[in-house]
């Protein structure tokens, strides 16, 4: 009997689509994330957004390492260019 997806895949699905579509739209993601793995991999936040899970993020972050950075003004993640700042959080 299997038990379903596990964070660790929504997060391996998420790193597909990022390198094939060059970035990754987190409302997007988190919409996409329901369809395709179920609701526990999401919650609404306290802004009443659809969210995805800190277990998925924390997947995801490892997979990653520092060579994916989020974008905090246009809420997506995506490929670490030159210009970057250090770690993964930028402007």
């Amino acid at each position: 009997m299997t038990s379903g997806p596990s964070a660790k895949d929504v997060a391996v699905w998420m790193l597909e689509e990022l390198r094939r579509e060059e970035m990754l739209d987190q409302e997007m993601a988190a919409y996409e994330i329901v369809d395709r793995f179920g609701e526990r991999f999401t919650y609404y936040n306290d802004y009443g957004n659809l969210a995805i899970s800190k277990a998925v993020l924390d997947a995801f972050r490892k997979l990653t390492g520092d060579d994916i950075v989020w974008c905090r003004s246009d809420r997506c993640w995506r490929q670490r260019e030159e210009w970057d700042l250090p770690g993964r959080m930028q402007p």
